[in-house]
């Protein structure tokens, strides 16, 4: 759980510095790709007229090493991007339409068992419409329909490589007195943690139907229910404060807790609860992050379409990789920088879990190491360095491997 902020905002915006609760949260918001403010029109043809286009091109490596003899290394880059283009309103009516691409490099990538597919798949080529909705928006209410962008607690755009998730949903959101409120259903889902190879797949039997509230100033709220059919209802609840003691001082604290109620004996079935602490100094953050659960009886934990929401979230790493069939505990401290126009960011996640029914523990370390160099608002560079160790085996396993990603993005 890694708190790390981005230091080309306006002088404005700085004093609104987003408070990220997880280092999955962090790399997402150094490719997040703002939205252009739409123009509003007042008749048809001027729809097409003011339409804004927009987009990001995306330039990234990513390398395993694997310690485990009888593993292949594999790397692959890539080049594509986002180009989307979104109508002006007209009687609070809009539409929008992003392509998402990604090809890998031939020269630089590897072939057969030497070449990583999570940057465009298996075939190293992937190119989808990754958002085609219709918007109406009047006053306080907001409703889409179609392919779009979500960052919900179990349903997050995880944005952290070439392809971000994105989803086929209907969504209604209503903002009152600083409360979000939000509904809506959810089809179908693609991206990295869909699986490239599939493209566009469902999400459950019949979908996902949710609900929740939100709100963020000195004090959070989320509380949000979904339904994953034939898999679970889940309940998410979190809370916490931002006090700034100066206008160099801050303290951050949060709370939260994931029930999760098993559907059609499909096994996801959990109370996860944790916590995270921070303290900021001028540019310089502390950090610490603890989450909990008990999954025995050969239970485990739906982590959600995306990233997950946990705070010990890391690049690679989450609670629910060992939480299968015992109780399990994860505990990530970090420490992040920025300077100037650059950022770094350190984490080390130590994630346990007791005995399962076959008498098998669990102890796995994650290290992330990152940086961010802001050029300027609209071209950046990123890092990460990702090391992953079995603690547990004296042998190495699949999960003893360093990782490392280089990635460059244009906005415009």
């Amino acid at each position: 759980m890694l708190i790390y902020y981005n230091v080309t905002l306006n002088a404005a915006e700085v004093q609104k510095r987003d408070r990220l609760h997880s280092v999955k949260e962090a790399m997402g918001q150094v490719t997040n790709m703002k939205d252009k403010e739409i123009s509003v029109v007042d008749n048809f043809k001027h729809m097409f007229e003011a339409a804004k286009v927009s987009g990001q091109i995306r330039i990234m490596y990513a390398g395993y090493k694997q310690d485990n003899t009888l593993l292949n290394d594999t790397y692959a880059s890539a080049v594509g991007g986002i180009l989307k283009y979104e109508l002006a309103a007209y009687n609070g009516f809009n539409a929008g339409v992003a392509v998402y691409t990604s090809h890998d490099i031939p020269f630089a990538s590897g072939s057969g068992i030497k070449h990583n597919s999570e940057l465009s798949s298996s075939k190293g080529e992937y190119t989808t419409v990754g958002e085609a909705y219709i918007n109406y928006n009047y006053k306080a209410l907001n409703l889409r329909a179609g392919r779009q962008r979500l960052d919900t607690p179990l349903a997050d755009s995880d944005d952290i490589r070439m392809i971000p998730n994105s989803f086929e949903a209907y969504v209604a959101k209503y903002e009152l007195n600083g409360f979000d409120f939000m509904a809506g259903h959810i089809n179908s889902w693609q991206g990295v943690d869909a699986d490239l190879d599939k493209g566009w797949s469902a999400t459950a039997t019949d979908g996902v139907n949710f609900s929740g509230v939100s709100y963020s100033d000195n004090y959070e709220l989320d509380l949000w229910y979904y339904n994953i059919t034939d898999a679970t209802n889940a309940v998410y609840f979190d809370t916490g404060i931002n006090y700034e003691l100066s206008q160099t001082l801050s303290f951050h604290a949060m709370v939260q807790f994931l029930k999760e109620d098993e559907l059609s004996k499909s096994g996801y079935d959990a109370d996860i609860y944790g916590g995270m602490l921070e303290l900021v100094i001028g540019g310089l953050g502390v950090n610490f992050a603890y989450d909990t659960t008990d999954t025995s009886n050969k239970k485990q934990i739906f982590s959600g379409t995306g990233g997950g929401t946990l705070y010990t979230g890391l690049d690679t790493m989450t609670l629910d990789v060992i939480a299968v069939d015992r109780r399990a505990q994860a505990f990530v401290s970090g420490i992040s920088y920025n300077y100037d126009n650059l950022n770094f960011l350190y984490a080390y996640g130590a994630f346990l879990g007791d005995k399962d029914s076959n008498d098998v523990k669990a102890y796995i370390v994650e290290q992330n190491i990152g940086f961010e160099y802001n050029v300027n608002e609209e071209f950046i560079v990123s890092a990460i360095y990702v090391l992953e160790e079995d603690r547990h085996s004296r042998v190495k396993t699949e999960n003893d491997w360093n990782r490392a990603q280089l990635m460059i993005h244009y906005n415009f």
